[in-house]
């Protein structure tokens, strides 16, 4: 029946054309749609996971509470111990202590005067430590634009556009002013190895970044850190296993009564990403029902319009014996392989724009040039397994519930009056 359903199908193409152009659209549309949005959603989890929140990232409850001024004076200390601890307890994760602090870049001339300066957010990694893989979480390799990264103490890297804007090159002299963990002043003089380019506006702006031993010594934070960052060892962010281990590592301080104990919290807690991302996945939810209702509505409507047109065919059907049920059943196989045949061009239509979109992107540096928020630049979908199902779900849904709602005529004709119609 289906051989024949198919050959109906393609001979009488008044009765599919329509149909399979609405279901392949709609199919299309909801692909590239929840492609894009799962490839935003997704750089924006793995942007923030590198550059600022971890998968975990572990404070002091003072500065937790504090961190968007930076407080280095509320910093952990004794790191060495505590990430000693957490490798034995959680040898599922990567642990790397980060410290962030900010003040005044200053770009000498050959006189020794200020040739120009300005203020700059410094970041400081384990540079040199191969087991953080912190260089290729960042992809500092691939986004060198001038010199080299760090090779050695006393080299900094400046972002491409905040070297651009002090007017420094590779191999020139920088000096740091700011002030210590204990509120000391500091001057420090450094070498730029080179620049990067993070891909993210707010990082771009005016980010150094130095060896964090070399931050220790500045700073006056011997074995101490601002943060300590966890990164599962896949490079995705698991917000159950995250949730797990934050609450069994939070649960030995909770009742401790030193003012600065640590606290873990997880990627989602940080930057308000939670309700923002549980936002973004309601939109998803509520996009891809409005899609189903619409296309619904349109098949209605198209059904309504084939049905009118096949009135006779009926008639005929009905008049030579054949079940009222029958009709309906086989008109929603109809359906189905209609709405497939649509399902496989607007998936497969839907995945090449995806895979477009996934290799060029949408460039909207400037449009977020002043966003105070981690986000990438480049904003990309991603072609994932889920593409591959999600638009049939619309497809056949639709033009199923299309068809049962214009196939309810045929219950309503009257087999006395056949006859009579068809001697018209």
């Amino acid at each position: 029946m289906i051989r024949f359903i198919i050959k109906g199908i393609v001979r009488d193409k008044s009765k599919s054309l329509i149909p399979i152009a609405v279901i392949s659209v709609g199919v299309m549309v909801t692909v590239l749609m929840f492609g894009f949005l799962k490839g935003v959603f997704s750089d924006v989890i793995n942007q923030n996971a590198r550059l600022d929140t971890g998968h975990v990232k572990i404070m002091t409850k003072p500065y937790a509470e504090n961190k968007e001024q930076l407080p280095n004076d509320l910093a952990l200390l004794d790191i060495r111990e505590l990430i000693d601890s957490l490798n034995q307890n959680f040898p599922e994760m990567i642990w790397t202590p980060r410290i962030k602090f900010g003040g005044i870049m200053d770009v000498p001339d050959n006189f020794g005067n200020t040739k120009s300066q300005g203020p700059g957010m410094g970041l400081a990694l384990a540079l040199f430590d191969k087991d953080s893989k912190e260089l290729e979480r960042l992809k500092l390799s691939e986004s060198v634009e001038k010199g080299s990264l760090p090779n050695k103490k006393g080299q900094i890297l400046l972002s491409d556009n905040y070297a651009n804007k002090l007017n420094i090159n590779p191999g020139e002299t920088i000096t740091f002013f700011g002030s210590t963990m204990e509120g000391s002043m500091v001057f420090q003089n450094y070498e730029m190895s080179g620049t990067v380019r993070f891909g993210s506006p707010l990082m771009d702006k005016s980010t150094f970044i130095i060896d964090i031993l070399d931050a220790q010594v500045m700073l006056d934070m011997n074995n101490g850190s601002g943060e300590i960052l966890g990164y599962f060892k896949n490079n995705k962010y698991d917000d159950k296993r995250a949730l797990t281990i934050a609450k069994k590592f939070n649960s030995k301080y909770i009742s401790s009564s030193d003012e600065y104990a640590p606290v873990m919290v997880t990627l989602k807690d940080q930057n308000d990403l939670r309700a923002s991302l549980e936002m973004g996945d309601a939109f998803s939810g509520v996009f891809l029902f409005v899609f189903i209702i619409a296309m619904s509505l349109v098949l209605w409507n198209t059904g309504l319009i084939g049905g009118l047109r096949r009135y006779n065919e009926f008639g005929i059907r009905l008049a030579i014996g054949e079940s009222k049920s029958n009709i309906f059943r086989i008109l929603l196989v109809e359906a189905s392989v209609i709405g497939i045949i649509g399902s496989l061009i607007g998936t497969s239509l839907g995945i090449l724009f995806c895979y477009y979109l996934q290799e060029v992107g949408i460039d909207i540096s400037k449009d977020i040039a002043n966003s105070t928020i981690i986000m990438p630049s480049v904003m990309r979908a991603y072609v994932t397994s889920d593409l591959f199902y999600i638009g049939f779900i619309p497809g056949l849904f639709s033009m199923l519930f299309g068809t049962a709602l214009s196939g309810r005529g045929i219950y309503k004709r009257e087999t006395a009056r056949l006859f009579k119609e068809l001697e018209v």
